[in-house]
């Protein structure tokens, strides 16, 4: 099992980029997947997912209404549109699944204390 993300990099305040976590030796469709991010000397947090079988999403407050994730199963990737970004979302990136859940579960979530299965992270620095 892999999650290989990407994407990242240097990005002023206000613009965009998008993230990618291709995904392999498991079948994207059957399961849900979160992106999580870890600042420097910060606790790793979920930032959004988004459910196998129904699309449903989830963001935290912190960046709704600016990021939208989104999958294609037919290229085995979940994306990570981020729009309007700020100093504050400076962080490593990352993409995660819980492959302990049932399949096609229909819902998702961003809690950290589950036994997820993560791939690399991609940073996303943002200036001033």
């Amino acid at each position: 099992v892999q999650l290989q993300a990407s994407g990242g990099g240097l990005v002023q305040a206000g613009g965009s980029l998008r993230l990618s976590c291709a995904v392999s030796g498991f079948t994207l469709e059957d399961y849900s997947v979160t992106w999580f991010r870890q600042a420097p000397g910060k606790e790793r947090e979920g930032v959004s997912c988004i459910a196998s079988s129904t699309g449903i999403t989830y963001y935290a407050d912190s960046v709704k209404g600016r990021f939208t994730i989104s999958r294609d199963n037919a290229k085995n990737t979940v994306y990570l549109q981020m729009n309007a970004v700020k100093p504050e979302d400076t962080a490593d990136y990352y993409c995660a699944v819980d492959l302990t859940k049932q399949k096609y579960w229909m819902s998702c979530t961003l809690r950290l204390a589950q036994p997820w299965t993560w791939g690399q992270g991609t940073l996303v620095t943002v200036s001033s």
